[in-house]
């Protein structure tokens, strides 16, 4: 049964959290706060480890691998963060651990860790993809168990689809043990989405604090490898496309900040998917703009590799559910988009051991 083929489920939240900003809000604030408190399962026991990526740059992880696991699961986070501080991303690693899966997350390039081994920047998924197919490799190597899993979050979810296209195009033999991925809210098209979220007040705010991080990330770097980054052109780099026209896509061999984005724009690979792929996107998320939706739904529309559950509300990478979701799916917690990743994901291992 193709993966398409699964129904989308319902998502509820609770009634203080029905409108897409609140929610975002919400989880950013609130649920940052306190979510240790809504869970059950413990921190796995996680190694830290060194994995090496695309030509050969360090990336930092943690690594847990369960009695009798089943599969894997290897994610990352957003635009800004490190895995200390990511608790969205814990959360999976607590539930999928708990639920037999080998677990491992890293700090991408130029974030937490990873940036204190490398210089190396972002590149929003054109070499960030080669990394998740590497860190499989390696995974694999030190005893976890195939198929592997890509997942992320935000501007996570645009690397782990990155990470899906490169297992399709990488000639490395542990391609052929990548599953797929699941994503939550990704970033799919930066030029349109950085001109929607500017033209908003709350917007403009929000990019702003995601520059100040950007900026700060460039700042740890040039004090952990001197003289790797240009100090003045940290100083120019007051945006989130400023970051990137400064100090990103010189390296890279773009002419502008516009070709970058529209180079590592994930709808421009969605169709060419071979491999099972959900993506959880909701329709209120006021950081991107809605107009991505009908591409994305086209798209998906024409791939059967391609399941896209499109819920009417869930804010950006909030998808807290209301008491009465909770109980409609039997979930132990309010971290809706995780528990039906996961369950996915259950759905998906009897369908590859037929392939």
């Amino acid at each position: 049964m193709p993966s398409a083929a699964i129904p989308p489920p319902t998502f509820a939240p609770p009634w203080y959290l029905q409108q897409g900003l609140a929610m975002t809000l919400y989880a950013s604030l609130w649920s940052s706060q306190h979510w240790q408190a809504s869970l059950q399962d413990p921190q796995p026991p996680y190694q830290e480890l060194i994995f090496r990526g695309a030509h050969d740059v360090p990336i930092f992880a943690w690594m847990a691998v369960p009695p009798g696991a089943r599969a894997t699961i290897i994610g990352t986070y957003g635009i800004t963060g490190t895995l200390d501080n990511q608790w969205f991303l814990q959360i999976l690693g607590r539930k999928a651990y708990a639920r037999g899966y080998a677990v491992v997350l890293f700090d991408w390039r130029a974030h937490g860790q990873t940036a204190q081994l490398s210089p190396a920047l972002t590149s929003d998924g054109l070499y960030e993809g080669p990394d998740f197919v590497h860190i499989a490799q390696h995974a694999q190597q030190l005893g976890c168990p195939s198929p592997f899993w890509f997942t992320g979050y935000s501007l996570g979810g645009q690397l782990a689809l990155w990470g899906i296209q490169a297992a399709q195009t990488m000639d490395m033999a542990i391609a052929d043990e990548i599953g797929g991925g699941a994503v939550i809210c990704p970033n799919l098209d930066a030029n349109r989405s950085l001109t929607y979220l500017v033209q908003q007040p709350l917007g403009r705010y929000i990019e702003r604090a995601i520059a100040r991080n950007l900026k700060a990330l460039a700042w740890e770097i040039d004090q952990a490898h001197p003289g790797a980054l240009d100090p003045a052109a940290i100083e120019r780099a007051n945006s989130i496309q400023g970051f990137d026209q400064e100090l990103v896509i010189g390296p890279l061999g773009f002419e502008s900040v516009q070709a970058y984005y529209e180079a590592s724009c994930p709808l421009r690979f969605l169709s060419d998917l071979q491999r099972p792929t959900l993506i959880l996107y909701a329709a209120d998320d006021p950081l991107f703009d809605p107009d991505v939706i009908i591409d994305l739904q086209t798209l998906c529309a024409h791939n059967d590799q391609l399941t896209l559950w499109l819920t009417r509300q869930g804010g950006h990478v909030g998808y807290v559910a209301g008491l009465q979701s909770q109980r409609h799916h039997q979930d132990p917690d309010p971290w809706w988009a995780w528990n039906r990743i996961l369950e996915w994901w259950d759905t998906q291992m009897p369908n590859l051991a037929q392939i």
